[in-house]
């Protein structure tokens, strides 16, 4: 299983790479479908890295890739900046997605 970064920007993409995960920047919403549609495709992904910013821009095509019945999990992450929603935000994605209290 691999990880792949989404990110607004370079910083971001430039720290996860020196932890050997792979991935590209997005800036439109194209550039983002077309990342997500591609990550789709490739089966050894198992999860996908989300920048909050573009998560929090492209709503509906988070919501789309989230809900895809045996794709890679798509999972938002703070930036460089830190997180804009506290620092409890995966615990609560996964409270939500899985209806466990962790």
């Amino acid at each position: 299983m691999r990880f792949f970064l989404i990110s607004d920007n370079t910083d971001t993409l430039t720290g996860l790479r020196l932890a050997g995960i792979e991935g590209v920047v997005a800036h439109t919403e194209e550039e983002f479908r077309d990342a997500l549609q591609k990550v789709e495709t490739e089966p050894e992904v198992g999860m996908v890295l989300v920048t909050e910013k573009l998560a929090d821009t492209y709503v509906p095509l988070m919501d789309a890739a989230r809900q895809k019945q045996g794709g890679p999990l798509v999972l938002a992450i703070p930036d460089r900046h830190g997180s804009a929603t506290g620092k409890d935000r995966i615990t609560r994605y996964v409270r939500d997605a899985v209806g466990i209290r962790i």
